[in-house]
């Protein structure tokens, strides 16, 4: 796997992902590549081609939505 190509379509991907996703984020962008290039591995081991790019952007926006809603939530 071409570690280059990872890093750059997974931060399209998690770019995409929290485009999509609806609502503020509180996470910086190396956040963001990081939750693309996760999802994009996840997205690679299921699929192959382009359905792993679509595949990824879904997961991102998944992960973008989990990931807010844990900074968002207030502490007990």
């Amino acid at each position: 796997m071409n570690w280059v190509w990872l890093i750059l379509v997974g931060t399209a991907v998690g770019i995409l992902g929290r485009l999509l996703h609806p609502g503020r984020e509180l996470i910086g962008f190396l956040v963001t590549i990081l939750i693309g290039i996760v999802s994009l591995v996840v997205a690679g081991i299921i699929f192959n081609g382009f359905w792993a790019f679509l595949v990824g952007v879904v997961v991102a926006v998944i992960l973008v939505t989990l990931f807010s809603r844990e900074k968002t939530t207030p502490a007990v």
